[in-house]
């Protein structure tokens, strides 16, 4: 598979909701302990039946070009054959962040 043609499923939480999202790019940012998320993929308007979920991910994410989420709110991230439904789900069970110790200097 191309580098280009990669798809990425990244499953992170955001305000007690689980965000799961579809995109092309997923890279560690420069900015220390944050994951930067670019090129999002979104199911086409020519389906007819439209989850609620995944059109409100497309609303919040519509004009984003990259979004940098903080490293321990990442639950998952899966390189994958085909894009599925964005959703965004409730928080169920302990969701723990992974623990971070600040670089020494």
């Amino acid at each position: 598979m191309a580098n280009d043609e990669r798809l990425y499923r990244v499953s992170f939480v955001n305000q007690d909701k689980v965000y799961e999202v579809y995109v092309r790019h997923v890279y560690q940012s420069d900015m220390w302990g944050f994951i930067q998320l670019e090129d999002f993929v979104f199911g086409n308007r020519s389906e007819l039946l439209v989850d609620p979920s995944e059109d409100k991910l497309k609303q919040e994410f519509a004009d984003v070009n990259t979004c940098y989420v903080p490293m321990q709110a990442i639950i998952r991230i899966d390189e994958v054959k085909r894009e599925g439904v964005a959703k965004i789900s409730d928080a169920k069970g302990n969701i723990t962040a992974f623990p971070m110790t600040p670089p020494r200097k």
